[in-house]
């Protein structure tokens, strides 16, 4: 038998990791009634947050690397919710911008955190816990605050 600390009910990886297969389960009908994947939610919620954002910075916002964010965009494009252009001050960089479509979209989308919170929290004060615990929780983790003696 497995030491307790080796044990898979133990581990708070893998609590998380199911949290976070069960929560995109729970969004998944909400999106796809959208027009969207998750990923593109959290996207089109830094966008509907500023309005235009370049690729850099939503990449920062997103903690996604250019490979997973680029293709992102340009299927969000095509559907008609972001506007991609490149700057003329720097033709490498690009910025994206909500199109009217998806402007509109924000009004749609305001009823999907509310359905989620519902599903997972008792009351506002839990979700007021829960945000602080986790944000605390990334706050330390996160290897700009950590910085390379550990973990």
């Amino acid at each position: 038998m497995s030491s307790p600390e080796l044990l898979l009910s133990n581990q708070l990886c893998f609590l998380v990791h199911r949290l976070d297969r069960l929560i995109n389960a729970r969004y998944k009908p909400l999106l796809s009634a959208l027009g969207l994947t998750y990923p593109q939610y959290l996207a089109m919620l830094a966008l509907w947050e500023r309005q235009e954002l370049g690729v850099g910075e939503l990449c920062e916002i997103l903690d996604l690397d250019t490979g997973t964010v680029s293709p992102l965009l340009k299927r969000m494009e095509s559907l008609g919710f972001v506007e991609r252009q490149r700057r003329s001050d720097d033709e490498r960089a690009v910025t994206v911008r909500l199109s009217e479509a998806g402007r509109a979209l924000e009004e749609k989308a305001r009823t999907v955190p509310g359905a989620l919170a519902s599903c997972l929290l008792r009351s506002e004060a839990e979700y007021g816990e829960l945000k602080a615990l986790l944000s605390g929780l990334i706050e330390r983790l996160d290897e700009r605050a950590c910085g390379e003696s550990g973990l």
